[in-house]
């Protein structure tokens, strides 16, 4: 019985000894199943190597590709061996863009490596090209202060400089790059850790609140990113509005593969939701060259507006926001306080200090949609998603005004003015009127709800896809404006989202 058993276990098992090298050292975390890259052209882990043992004659496909909702292929061939141990080579191009790569092997009709994300549990290769992955040990640091910047690359020396985001004159960045004006001299770090990560300590000048970045240059070529934000010595000593920069988003939706097994570490990666409980770290390398997810069609604009007009504030992060006392604190600091990006992820705490804030009279504006849609729980340096604010009783709509309404990244469409009368101030100067259209939003859209507070008004609405521009006033005097769709801070230099956000400024700082 014994024999028949082994013998059906080995029928079944064609492949045995699935393993994966670069023909050079390992890099910190490799393992038989993971192996780190770096086709540079220098000679020096520029390949991958699949190793394998089949116990009979098989035809073999290897495929390696990209996650996201699936594998996305960028490489596929088919090999017919024998019987024996045999291995494979992958020597992507110098341009293929560093992530990790999923690699599937299929042997007859069995196939390693799942086409979904798996925690805890790997059946396939991995293999990770290396660009420069660098992050900061902290979302924001104050001026002054010595920052840790983490790097892992195998380049060969490096270039670190520092640049501020928004006041250079320039258009907006292409994906994956972020421009600036420097702020500090290019620093140049001899290079010796190509087995491992190191931190690199980053001297933070006596700069301006604002968003910055580290920029790393390889002699080789390869660039990456470092965003990070400058928070003020003293808050609310040099401007009465904070800008809080959704610091939480950037990272749920960041698709950079810490653990290696293939998928991104975000709720959205695989064919279905990513369990709710997996942890989102804070302090990872964004995936693309270190640039947050959608900065240049989101958020870039924004920085610009602001530096060119003029209009000073003090920039925060989630992070930053939640160490405040009490919304009393918030409101005696700030007159207002503008979530510039995708505020989708806040925690308890956040949820609380701002609705107290605006409930003693302070003003918010929210420059995108989907708002404080899901509640998050911090676990050290990372976040955990719960549920949405809606299942909990506290439905987003009854401080935003609006709520998320749905779904559409293959439309966008004008803006139609409903009710100028009800908000002149914010359309003085812009030529718009009641009927006049402007610009083309959407993506994600919000609309007024149920428990929308009763003199939310709708000022704009876009045609066909229910996403709405609200506005309203409560009794203590809060003024709270919310765009509904993606994006006023992605245009915010172009008319008339220009002079809008000029009059919303002037209408909610003053006294």
């Amino acid at each position: 019985m014994g024999i028949v058993l082994l013998a059906a276990a080995l029928a079944a098992s064609p492949l045995t000894g699935l393993a994966v090298t670069n023909g050079d050292s390992r890099f910190s975390g490799d393992w038989r199943l993971l192996t780190t890259i770096s086709p540079n052209g220098d000679g020096f882990r520029d390949r991958a190597l699949i190793h394998f043992r089949l116990r009979r004659a098989a035809t073999v496909t290897v495929v390696a590709g990209w996650t996201k909702a699936r594998l996305y292929p960028v490489y596929r061939h088919r090999y017919r061996f024998g019987p024996g141990v045999h291995t494979v080579e992958w020597a992507p191009r110098p341009s293929i863009p560093p992530r990790t790569y999923l690699v599937r092997v299929r042997v007859g009709r069995r196939t390693y490596g799942v086409a979904a994300p798996t925690r805890g549990r790997q059946t396939g290769p991995v293999v990770r090209v290396q660009g420069i992955d660098a992050s900061f040990a902290q979302s924001s640091y104050e001026p002054g202060s010595l920052a840790r910047l983490r790097v892992a690359t195998d380049a060969d020396d490096l270039t670190v400089q520092l640049f501020h985001a928004g006041p250079e004159f320039e258009p907006k960045p292409p994906p994956g790059t972020m421009t600036g004006l420097p702020a500090g001299d290019p620093v140049d770090v001899p290079w010796g850790w190509t087995s491992r990560s190191h931190v690199v300590p980053v001297r933070i000048g006596d700069l301006p609140s604002g968003l910055y970045f580290a920029k790393l240059t390889a002699s080789d070529g390869r660039i990456g990113f470092a965003p990070f934000v400058v928070r003020p010595r003293i808050l609310g000593a040099a401007a009465r509005v904070a800008v809080v920069l959704p610091t939480n988003t950037w990272q749920a939706y960041n698709f950079q593969d810490a653990d290696g097994n293939g998928w991104g570490d975000t709720w959205y990666a695989g064919p279905s939701a990513a369990p709710a409980m997996l942890r989102v770290g804070l302090h990872r390398p964004f995936l693309d060259r270190g640039v947050p997810p959608h900065f240049s069609q989101y958020d870039a604009d924004f920085f610009h507006w602001a530096a060119w007009w003029g209009h000073d504030a003090d920039y925060l992060t989630d992070s930053d926001l939640e160490r405040f006392g009490s919304g009393g604190q918030l409101r005696r600091l700030y007159r207002l306080i503008v979530f510039s990006g995708h505020e989708e992820y806040v925690t308890g705490r956040v949820y609380r200090l701002v609705r107290r804030f605006r409930n003693l009279g302070g003003n918010l504006a929210f420059l995108l949609a989907d708002n404080f849609y899901w509640r998050v729980v911090r676990r050290g340096d990372a976040i955990v998603r719960t549920s949405s604010w809606r299942e909990l009783g506290q439905p987003e709509a009854a401080l935003v005004g609006a709520q998320y309404a749905g779904n559409d990244t293959t439309r966008l469409r004008p803006y139609v003015v409903r009710r100028a009368g009800a908000a002149p101030w914010l359309f003085r100067g812009t030529g718009l009127r009641t009927g006049s259209r402007f610009g083309h939003f959407g993506i994600e859209v919000d609309r007024r709800a149920p428990s929308s507070p009763r003199r939310t008004v709708v000022l704009a609405r876009l045609p066909g896809r229910r996403g709405e521009m609200t506005y309203y006033e409560t009794a203590r005097g809060a003024k709270v404006f919310a765009f509904g769709a993606f994006t006023l801070a992605g245009v915010a230099t172009q008319p008339p989202a220009r002079q809008l956000l000029d009059n919303l400024w002037v209408r909610l700082t003053k006294p």
